[in-house]
């Protein structure tokens, strides 16, 4: 009987000093993980940390309940309660199989959905990280893109872990898989541009492709984009006009100030005029305006003259191209067309002098 009793103790002793080491490694792997990540920020290091004490707790709680399962199992064993003769026996029984079970099954979709949070949280750090802190709509955009993943995740495991919960229950999912079938291919039909809009607006959003206030050119028509949504975008265009354009329905975009901008000027000059003084002339104004001190800093490169693009109604058009920051493009065009009108005028060059 002593010897019973020590092995039992010996037994309950184990199940805990298994769980506390699965615990301690557990958690010196979730150490290691944090340490090894290149994380810039204290925001972003104390949403990463709050994420992994998280998981941590979640360990914690699965190994210890399951030790503590085991060591009830093991009492109930060695008080004789076994055999199934009467109801609260085989309640407890049942507890022992499908109870455990449905444990399990429960803290390992809370695991498993706490440990693709950190992954997300650590993604969406990564993606932040391409561009500047002070980027405020880049920063907004990757928790956008963190959440949106974080819900499909969440949503996905949740269905699963339900799926098995009511397996265990004895509860046939036959007809509940049957019926989501049929649910899911009538909203399938039913909202497929819907879809389509919603994984369009994802990509557009993960790829940067435009910004709110950006330049752009969707679909031929041309504005200032003001809202970038998960389904539509928003565009004002040259008439005030507001354009609401579908994600899915987007087959062309042009950003017209990403990076850098060209101000394009065609200028129309008579065949009589000498083409080398007036291309002396344009470069003259755009030198000018490339050492003013306001314009200066708007411009990225010195005037480009692309040369003579047409022959026409007795005119020679010269088009020439000056490399501007983003959205600055339609100024630095009007100055140049101010400045070589007055330029002209002042050197009689036809037919903007009589």
């Amino acid at each position: 009987m002593p010897s019973i009793r020590f092995a039992t103790i010996g037994a309950v002793l184990l199940a805990f000093l298994v769980a506390a080491v699965v615990v301690g490694v557990a958690h010196a792997l979730v150490r290691r993980t944090l340490e090894a990540l290149d994380i810039v920020g204290a925001e972003n290091r104390a949403a990463v940390q709050a994420r992994a004490r998280q998981l941590t707790r979640a360990l914690t709680l699965l190994a210890y309940g399951v030790a503590a399962l085991a060591v009830l199992s093991l009492a109930l064993n060695r008080f004789g309660v076994s055999e199934p003769q009467w109801d609260p026996r085989l309640l407890v029984r049942w507890f022992l199989t499908h109870g455990v079970n449905l444990v399990i099954i429960a803290a390992g979709a809370f695991i498993v959905v706490r440990a693709a949070n950190l992954a997300i949280e650590h993604l969406r750090f990564k993606l932040a990280r391409r561009h500047a802190p002070a980027d405020l709509e880049w920063q907004r955009r990757a928790a956008t893109l963190g959440g949106i993943l974080s819900s499909v995740v969440t949503v996905s495991v949740m269905f699963v872990a339900i799926l098995m919960l009511l397996r265990e229950l004895t509860i046939d999912i036959v007809p509940i898989m049957t019926g989501a079938g049929i649910a899911g291919l009538a909203i399938g039909f039913g909202a497929q541009n819907l879809v389509r809009d919603v994984i369009s607006g994802f990509f557009l959003i993960l790829e940067d492709q435009v910004r709110i206030g950006d330049a752009a050119r969707i679909n031929g028509v041309a504005g200032t984009v003001e809202q970038i949504n998960l389904r539509t975008i928003v565009l004002r265009d040259g008439e005030g006009a507001v354009q609401v354009f579908p994600n899915g329905t987007i087959t062309a975009l042009a950003n017209l100030s990403k990076q850098f901008a060209y101000a394009v000027v065609d200028v129309r000059i008579a065949y009589s005029e000498n083409i080398d003084r007036v291309m002396g002339t344009m470069r003259e104004v755009g030198a000018a305006m490339e050492h003013d001190p306001v314009l200066g800093a708007l411009v990225q490169a010195p005037l480009e003259i692309v040369g003579i693009v047409s022959l026409a109604d007795g005119a020679a058009t010269i088009r020439l191209n000056f490399k501007t920051h983003p959205l600055n493009q339609g100024k630095i065009a009007n100055e140049l067309r101010r400045r070589l009108m007055s330029a002209f005028v002042g050197r009689a060059i036809r037919p903007y002098a009589g």
